[in-house]
């Protein structure tokens, strides 16, 4: 099904560290506040509509950095992980309808129900990888039901929640909207019934249309409509060769040893469908990143999650992501290494191509003259003549 609709294109925030080469502490920035703040407000200025912000153990808390972050931004989204199983859905409705009215109404929820078992077992959920789907319908309805009316009552399997409330009412109504991501039957049946959002990591078009077409029919079995959105890196250059080059360079520190290691780590500790799917896209060599044309799972060598990048000039990458967009896409969640650097040459590069404007209008240069870049020197830059 084909969107006509502007692409919705949001950042991310690396709250567990950034760097500019994979598999190495070599211009490795680690976690820090300012820097967030720095990506954030580079978000906000540059067009970009929202953040995704993660959730973790290596990472910082997701509600207290958005709470932070939405100080230092006008118009930025947060679309921050909640994660059933940590808090109780009482609890979790407070921290949300606080953070949607500290933002003026700019929180967006990313459901996060699986991962790492052993990271899950850390917070105390042992709950088996469908089971835990189940846990999360029973968690949603006294959370959407407080958050949407301020009352819930629910004696589950799984959730005890006897005449609970909440006090005050977040901005945005109902709530603030659902996004999902996951790939397993359990998590397509989820996504059908509950969210507004389906988000899929980036796989082959063919991949993510099948994905897509079930998602749909969950949907459509209960009465629902989903829409659909994408987890992506980008490495966008001038031209093509450049960007290629720009992929080498990436991964030009990360050994083989590396690459084993995190691959054992990924392949052992995760019962997530999508995590598998993402490592079979590469199984860990080298010599098969370009897994479909211009979608480079790199990446994914070390990272988990998400571990694929469309790799191009702005046309090439522009021509890709409208490929995803005739499936059904409007939504792109999108990052870079380092992540600073690289909002500016999405946004710069890749946003002319999709016809995304920045919010900030353009102070005037000059009184009419056209301006030449000349390095910023203390006689200011080249004037030339409109005429000439």
């Amino acid at each position: 099904m084909a969107n006509d609709k502007e692409l919705d294109f949001l950042w991310f925030i690396p709250s567990s560290g950034d760097g500019t080469y994979l598999g190495t502490d070599k211009l490795s920035r680690t976690a820090d506040s300012d820097y967030f703040a720095e990506i954030a407000r580079a978000a906000d200025r540059l067009g970009y509509s929202g953040v995704l912000i993660p959730t973790g153990v290596a990472c910082e808390e997701s509600f207290v950095l958005a709470a932070n972050l939405a100080a230092h931004t006008e118009r930025l989204k947060f679309l921050v992980a909640i994660r059933p199983g940590t808090a109780s859905p009482a609890y979790y409705a407070r921290l949300a309808s606080t953070l949607d009215r500290v933002s003026r109404g700019r929180l967006l929820l990313n459901i996060v129900v699986g991962g790492s078992a052993q990271e899950l077992a850390g917070d105390g959920i042992f709950l088996p990888h469908d089971e835990r789907y189940s846990h999360a319908e029973e968690f949603f309805r006294v959370f959407n039901d407080l958050i949407e009316t301020g009352h819930a009552h629910l004696d589950g399997k799984y959730i005890q929640a006897h005449h609970a409330t909440l006090g005050v009412p977040p901005v945005q109504q109902p709530r603030p909207p659902l996004y999902f991501g996951g790939s397993s039957d359990a998590a397509i049946d989820f996504a059908g019934g509950l969210v507004e959002k389906y988000l899929t990591w980036g796989e082959t078009p063919a991949q993510v249309a099948e994905k897509i077409a079930r998602v749909r029919r969950a949907a459509a079995s209960r009465g629902r409509q989903v829409t659909f959105g994408i987890r992506l890196h980008f490495i966008v250059r001038e031209t093509d060769e450049e960007a290629w080059e720009a992929a080498d360079s990436l991964i030009s520190h990360l050994t083989d040893e590396t690459i084993a290691a995190a691959q054992e780590v990924l392949r052992g500790q995760s019962d997530s469908v999508g995590q598998a799917r993402m490592l079979a896209l590469h199984n860990g060599r080298r010599d098969r990143l370009e897994v479909s044309p211009n979608l480079w799972a790199g990446v994914g060598l070390v990272r988990s999650g998400a571990g694929t990048a469309l790799v191009g000039s702005p046309k090439t990458v522009a021509a890709r992501l409208r490929e995803y967009k005739a499936l059904g896409i409007d939504t792109v969640v999108a990052s870079g290494y380092p992540h600073l650097e690289e909002a500016y040459r999405v946004a710069e590069l890749l946003f002319p191509e999709l016809g995304i404007a920045s919010p900030i209008g353009q102070l005037r240069s000059s009184f009419g003259q056209k301006q030449v870049f000349g390095g910023g020197g203390h006689g200011g830059n080249v004037k030339v003549s409109a005429a000439s």
